[in-house]
C-alpha cells in the first residue's frame, strides 16, 4: 500500500514536472475574456470594446430583432474644445447570442439626437435563456452651439448644451 502511494506520489511530480511553465513573453497567451466584463481579484477594467461594434449593418437585416434592456444611461462630457459627448449604457440583451446595436442620429430641426438601443439575434441558433449584461461607452462627438435633447428609445433621457 505504501508502494502504491509513493508511486503514484512519484508520478504526480514527474508529469508536473514537464507541463508548460506559462512563459509570459508567449504571444499565444491571451488574456481570459469574462462575458459580464469582470476580472476576478482584480481592480482593472477591461478594455473598452470600439463603438463601430454597436453601429447596425447591412447583414441585420437577415437577423431577428430584439430588445435591450436598460438599466442606466449617462450623458458623459469630456473635457475638451469644443465639448466632446459620450454616452454611458448599462443594461442586459436577452440571450447571450444576441448582438447590441446602437443607432445614433444627427440632431433634427429642433436638436434632438434620437439613439435606437436594440438588439438582433440569429433565430435559427439554439442560446440559453440567461441575461447577458452589457456596459459600453458610445460618442456622440461634438455639437454645434446650442441647446440639445438627447431621446433613447423614444424617452427623452437628458438635456444638454454644446
Amino acid at each position: 500500500m505504501k508502494r502504491l502511494l509513493f508511486l503514484s506520489i512519484v508520478l504526480t511530480l514527474i508529469l508536473a514536472a514537464c507541463a508548460p511553465a506559462g512563459d509570459a513573453s508567449d504571444p499565444n497567451d491571451l488574456p481570459v475574456s469574462y462575458p459580464d466584463g469582470s476580472y476576478p481579484n482584480s481592480d482593472q477594467n477591461p478594455p473598452a470594446q470600439p463603438a463601430d461594434d454597436y453601429i447596425p449593418r447591412p447583414e441585420d437585416a437577415a437577423l431577428t430583432r430584439g430588445t435591450a434592456h436598460l438599466d442606466s444611461t449617462d450623458l458623459l462630457t469630456l473635457e475638451s474644445y469644443p465639448p466632446q459627448f459620450m454616452l454611458q449604457l448599462k443594461g442586459s440583451l436577452p440571450t447571450p447570442c444576441h448582438a447590441l446595436r446602437v443607432a445614433v442620429s444627427p440632431p433634427d430641426a429642433q436638436n434632438q439626437v434620437m439613439v435606437d438601443v436594440y438588439s438582433v439575434s440569429d433565430p435559427a441558433t439554439v442560446c440559453a435563456q440567461v441575461l447577458s449584461p452589457f456596459e459600453v461607452n458610445i460618442p456622440l462627438g461634438s455639437f454645434p452651439t446650442g441647446t440639445y435633447t438627447l431621446w433613447i428609445n423614444g424617452e427623452k433621457a437628458a438635456e444638454f448644451q454644446s
